[in-house]
């Protein structure tokens, strides 16, 4: 973990002391936060919704000041590779139960490799990786194969059950990623793909992972590291400079999706899924994925930003 990151993780978690109710994570501590112009940048992300080939959803909430906007944030979204954030959440989970060590390790066969986004299908057959090594591809670089590694070894029905613990009950994954004939779930995947959720309930995950509640202040730090790492900046992040912002991204042909975190002068998460584009180009301003950047530059002017952290000698 890199020594600046790691002061901006524990600023997140530290930032003011959260809680977790039925609508999300709360403070009580609102006051000494500025507000955004909600109404303003609203309309703005309206407006970039209305115009766009497809469908919209977003879910923004302030943790700290409670102020939220949404659009379609209790509708279910395609996730593509957004979902691999629960699949994360729930291995972090079994680690902190000494059901799993993040030291264990992972033999890569060539029957485990499949194509997509991810180095492991390039290596060597009967390469040994840790489940720790298996987790930072699958955020990082949103490895398939790696997120298929670790689904065999905690199993699919696990990541439900994590997430229904956690309030989240629209969110699942049905299958390993370009595997989906052994779908748990054969008729949501047929209608979803890889996994299904929605704006809020994305976003509530990660406000649990800002206030430190998803499975613990040491694990979820730890897993903000691995999200603020993910190497995808061509969506929400293109246009916002400055920021180490725990991200992660997912595409298919009609799908563009981002959950991101911003460390701003508070802390505001930001969901936006997308569907039935139009679009289908794997290119960088692939029409959903020019609208998303336009969406995060604005989300992030709406608040200030925090000071930087005085420079050590």
């Amino acid at each position: 973990m890199s020594a600046r990151w790691k002061v901006s993780t524990l600023a997140l978690l530290a930032l003011a002391p959260a809680c977790v109710t039925g609508q999300g994570v709360s403070t009580g501590a609102a006051a000494s936060f500025a507000r955004a112009d909600t109404t303003a940048l609203r309309r703005t992300l309206d407006s970039l919704a209305s115009r766009h080939h497809g469908v919209v959803g977003y879910a923004v909430h302030d943790i700290d000041t409670g102020e939220r906007l949404e659009r379609r944030g209790d509708e279910t979204f395609p996730t593509a590779s957004l979902i691999k954030v629960s699949v994360l959440v729930t291995v972090f989970d079994l680690v902190e139960r000494k059901a799993l060590s993040l030291d264990d390790p992972l033999t890569v066969l060539k029957i485990d490799k499949v194509p997509g986004s991810g180095q492991l299908q390039f290596l060597h057959d009967n390469a040994t990786i840790t489940v720790r090594d298996a987790a930072w591809l699958m955020t990082t670089l949103s490895d398939n194969t790696a997120t298929n590694l670790l689904l065999d070894r905690i199993i699919i029905r696990r990541v439900w059950d994590k997430m229904e613990k956690l309030g989240l009950p629209h969110t699942k994954v049905h299958s390993k990623s370009f595997l989906r004939i052994a779908s748990v779930a054969m008729d949501s995947s047929v209608k979803y793909g890889l996994g299904v959720t929605t704006p809020n309930e994305m976003a509530q995950l990660f406000a649990l992972l800002a206030a430190g509640k998803a499975v613990s202040p040491a694990a979820d730090s730890t897993m903000l590291d691995m999200l603020a790492h993910n190497e995808d900046f061509s969506k929400l992040q293109r246009f916002v400079e400055g920021l180490d912002v725990p991200h992660k991204t997912g595409d298919t042909d009609q799908v563009r999706t981002e959950c991101a975190l911003f460390p701003l002068q508070s802390r505001v998460v930001a969901c936006v899924l997308t569907k039935e584009n139009e679009d289908k180009r794997y290119v960088i301003d692939n029409e959903a994925q020019v609208m998303m950047a336009r969406m995060g530059d604005a989300i992030a002017r709406a608040w200030p930003r925090r000071p930087p952290p005085p420079a050590t000698q």
